[in-house]
């Protein structure tokens, strides 16, 4: 029922912008503006995301599958079992969604996005198969998804590229803005799920964990910000990922063997969901980017900067910060958007300037709210959401609050 409000709400909305900027400011063109953006956003779905995902759903659920068959998965459930037990309690100990959900938050962490979502859509099929309300997301759906809409990330490489290309003098000074950032949105997240869901966060468990996770995050960040120049933090990046991807692989392949699994049987029976999967959301995926595509078209998100920018300046507030919102507002929905806002961002005030840093910080501040509902709830046909996507969106604000108040403490 929210996403049909909210799709139905994005065209509505951007109707009427586009007829008040025909009627008000004579822009004969914006009607046609807004239909392109409708088929280059349907275009965009299929050709540049469903299909190209075929082949990397293709590849991982067959290698997930090996790791299933060698007990892998299982073992890494195990692993993490007393911690997700505490905020997935509705998850059996030794679930395979367990795992998947591990090799999920582990990718996203190292900044993996195209081996994430394979392990995230079938994290989502997994905690689908506990669901006994098959249309409406479980809580341990909802715990998950908002976990993974925090997009919480150690090293953003590709923003650090990004930056490099459109000459920053320093690309990976924003790095550590970037992970406290998403750091909080992640947290919040957690906390705003385990308040809806009447889960118990202050016992030794969880607070050990989280206050591993922090402690180790914060060292290795503090060793990279001291003793590590920004070429020697982009190699570690790029060996530890596909070290790590390289080493799962192998690793599930030796299990399976010495389980005396066929691992090219098992790869085939795992690859065949892959295509299927990206067929599945096809629908799911269009419906969604269509409609973001009508309100950023539509120039809706323009006015909103103004907007703001006007409320800051009658509060006496700085405002400097306000040309980078567009970034911070595309976000939650459109991860293309949303680049390309930062990119804008960077080329109109410079990639040293204090509003291309923060359009940098907004885009690793969290991930795309909107996109990761359609793709991962339509993968397994859950069609109420419940408060998943409010609670997504509140992870994705304190990001962009955290992501404010870090870049006025770092770049101002």
């Amino acid at each position: 029922m929210v996403l049909n409000y909210i799709w139905a709400g994005f065209f509505l909305i951007g109707f009427v912008a586009a007829l008040g900027q025909w009627l008000l400011l004579g822009d004969v063109d914006i009607f046609k503006k807004i239909i392109d953006g409708t088929f280059e956003s349907a275009r965009t779905g299929v050709m540049d995301i469903a299909l190209p995902l075929a082949g990397v759903m293709t590849l991982w659920l067959g290698i997930m599958n090996i790791g299933e068959k060698a007990g892998a998965i299982q073992f890494l459930a195990r692993m993490i079992a007393p911690f997700f037990a505490r905020i997935f309690p509705g998850v059996p100990a030794n679930h395979p969604a367990n795992g998947h959900m591990v090799m999920n938050f582990s990718a996203n962490l190292l900044g993996l996005d195209n081996a994430a979502t394979p392990f995230g859509l079938k994290a989502m099929e997994s905690l689908q198969n506990l669901n006994p309300r098959k249309e409406e997301a479980s809580d341990a759906q909802i715990m998950f998804l908002v976990l993974h809409t925090s997009g919480l990330t150690l090293i953003p490489l590709a923003i650090m590229a990004q930056r490099a290309v459109l000459g920053a003098h320093d690309p990976s000074d924003i790095f550590i803005p970037c992970l406290i950032a998403t750091y909080v949105a992640t947290v919040v997240g957690l906390i705003a799920v385990a308040i809806c869901q009447r889960i118990n966060l202050l016992n030794a468990v969880v607070v050990g964990w989280l206050g591993g996770g922090t402690a180790l995050i914060g060292g290795m960040v503090w060793y990279m910000s001291h003793y590590m120049s920004r070429a020697e933090i982009e190699t570690f990046s790029k060996v530890s990922s596909n070290l790590l991807l390289l080493t799962i692989i192998v690793s599930f392949i030796i299990a399976a063997m010495r389980q005396r699994v066929n691992v090219y049987e098992a790869f085939i029976e795992g690859a065949k969901g892959g295509v299927q999967t990206s067929l599945t959301i096809i629908p799911y995926l269009v419906g969604m980017l269509v409609a973001i595509g009508v309100l950023r078209n539509s120039g809706v998100l323009g006015l909103v900067v103004s907007a703001f920018d006007w409320c800051f300046v009658q509060l006496g507030m700085n405002h400097d910060f306000t040309p980078a919102l567009p970034t911070a507002l595309m976000k939650p929905l459109s991860g293309s958007g949303s680049r390309a806002m930062m990119v804008d961002a960077m080329k109109t005030y410079g990639a040293d300037s204090f509003v291309g840093r923060l359009a940098c910080i907004f885009q690793g501040s969290a991930d795309t709210t909107f996109y990761i509902v359609a793709l991962y709830f339509g993968s397994v046909g859950v069609r109420k959401t419940r408060y998943a996507i409010s609670l997504g969106l509140l992870a994705d604000f304190a990001g962009v609050i955290a992501a404010i108040f870090v870049a006025y403490l770092f770049f101002h």
